[in-house]
């Protein structure tokens, strides 16, 4: 039989199949296209990496890793993978210090996420793992103009529930209002104080995003022209478009009278997977499973002369195990306490880099209220109380039951909240939130609550960075310490989201592999949105 040439064949291929692509596909001599790419070449030649912590970031890089062939072991302290993508159901159980061992008495198919709830729609990297792991997402509703505002105050609206869409037409008005007659001096005739006025300048200033000389100069609520990521990726934002130019073409017309959320990340189309967030977990879980050790908490991390030596403790002792590298995705506060060799500027890194405070309670209820009395699906009431804000499901509209996330804090808030029992913790929810909600009173039937600075394995929320460590501490920890890289959404600057572990698990991986084949390898390869 005459051999032919694979030219020879794909050219003949495309004469019957009007293109040789699917034939090169068809032949495998090339792979498809994924939604996202991330195709490394090179061999791994059988190099063996330990992968500290089986959250977001930990599972990915190993995932990644896998795929190119390395030799991964994945320790991860707790009875579960996840970190705080964690999704509390029946059954599910939580330890915070001082405080006892608890179980989360729901009924069966309720759930709130204690961790992320939302998938922004610009972070393609979230969306992208949703759909190469088979995890289906539906819209999350993260702006309702029928949830509330409620302040606690001496003032005439103070301790009364008011509709967002009321404070916010009616402040817009009353400014547009202000500002209109400001142009017309001799029409100012009810003079405001001095601090009044100062008041209202401040107001401006955030409601336009002015810089300190009252001037608009364009901010990321707009956007990015480069998006933020991992590495030295703080994101670029383009000029602002002229105002004339917006006017003249049609931009201000009535067609677009609408105000859409300031923060980048919270502009809708918003998702979540469907069943809970801790879906994304339980698929990467699934995929790694054979390399995964749970119950195995870290307590020293030593780079040797050709490679690393990691030991932990499980309920069977002491451990030790040697690898060539390591990936360290623990939260910066528990690798603070952990035994290691790093260098100085490393070991001053993970002290300086703060995380924040924050926990959430889930209020199971009896009937959906909110839905029925209210008309509120999905959304956020947001308070100047502890509560801090109050979130409504955007999941099973119109069920006979429903859990509310009864409060969602942060810093002195959360610090405060965290320091209560559990059970006083959800006599506070409760006595707060029926102010907002009396149907609290009849409707309630249990609750869970979780403060993440309390929480052995987490010790806090999520990096928070000032001008400083992001200037000193954030770019040493981008690079390794000898044999040990370090990855998590604290090296990003997408820090407290999904995407920010995705991203610096696929930057680790490239660096990882780069040093391994010895090849040029960057991470991204393209400008891209997380």
């Amino acid at each position: 039989m005459k051999s032919i040439s694979r030219r020879d064949f794909l050219s003949k291929s495309s004469l019957l199949a009007g293109s040789a692509y699917p034939a090169i596909m068809a032949l495998g001599l090339i792979k498809p296209a994924p939604a996202y790419a991330f195709d490394l070449e090179g061999n791994a030649n059988g190099k063996k990496v330990i992968i500290l912590g089986a959250g977001l970031a930990g599972m990915t890089a190993a995932y990644e890793l896998n795929k190119l062939g390395y030799q991964c072991t994945v320790l991860e302290a707790r009875e579960r993978a996840g970190g705080r993508c964690w999704s509390i159901r029946n059954g599910s159980t939580h330890t915070e210090a001082d405080k006892p061992l608890v179980t989360a008495k729901f009924d069966d198919g309720q759930y709130f996420n204690a961790g992320p709830s939302r998938i922004p729609h610009n972070h393609e990297l979230t969306l992208h793992y949703c759909k190469e792991l088979g995890v289906p997402i539906q819209v999350y509703n993260n702006v309702n103009e029928s949830a509330y505002y409620f302040a606690e105050g001496n003032g005439p609206l103070s301790n009364k529930k008011v509709r967002n869409r009321e404070v916010h037409n009616d402040v817009r008005g009353y400014m547009a209002e202000l500002l209109a007659k400001s142009m017309d001096h001799a029409s100012l005739d009810s003079p405001l104080t001095k601090e009044d006025g100062q008041k209202i300048i401040e107001y401006l200033m955030a409601e336009g995003g002015l810089d300190a000389d009252k001037l608009y100069k364009a901010s990321a609520r707009r956007g990015y022209i480069e998006s933020p990521g991992a590495g030295n990726k703080p994101g670029r934002i383009a000029d602002p478009h002229k105002l004339a130019d917006i006017l003249h073409s049609g931009l201000m017309d009535p067609d677009f009278y609408n105000v859409a959320e300031y923060t980048y990340e919270l502009q809708m189309t918003m998702f979540q997977a469907v069943g809970g967030m801790d879906r994304i977990a339980k698929a990467l879980e699934k995929k790694i499973s054979p390399m995964l050790k749970m119950g195995a908490e870290v307590t020293a991390i030593n780079n040797v002369t050709d490679g690393v030596k990691i030991v932990y403790k499980d309920h069977l002792g002491n451990h030790e195990i040697s690898a060539d590298l390591c990936i360290c995705t623990l939260p910066l506060p528990v690798l603070s306490n952990v035994s290691t060799n790093f260098s100085s500027d490393v070991n001053r890194a993970i002290d300086y880099i703060g995380y924040n405070q924050t926990g959430k309670i889930g209020l199971q209820f009896k009937r959906r209220f909110w839905e029925e009395d209210e008309h509120i699906y999905g959304g956020i009431t947001h308070t100047n109380n502890q509560l801090t804000q109050i979130f409504y499901p955007s999941y099973d509209y119109l069920d006979k039951k429903g859990i509310l996330i009864g409060y969602y804090n942060f810093n002195e808030k959360a610090q405060q909240v965290g320091e209560l029992s559990y059970a006083d913790r959800e006599k506070l929810a409760l006595q707060k939130g029926r102010l907002i909600h009396p149907q609290y009173d009849h409707e309630f039937e249990s609750s869970f609550s979780v403060s993440w600075h309390k929480t052995k394995y987490n010790m806090g929320g999520w990096a928070v960075y000032n001008a400083d460590t992001r200037k000193n501490a954030y770019p040493v920890l981008l690079k390794p310490d000898g044999n040990v890289y370090f990855a998590g959404e604290h090296l990003t600057y997408l820090n407290a989201w999904m995407a920010g572990a995705f991203e610096s698990a696929r930057s680790v991986v490239a660096s990882v592999h780069s040093r391994v084949t010895e090849a040029r390898v960057a991470y991204p390869a393209k400008s891209t949105q997380g």
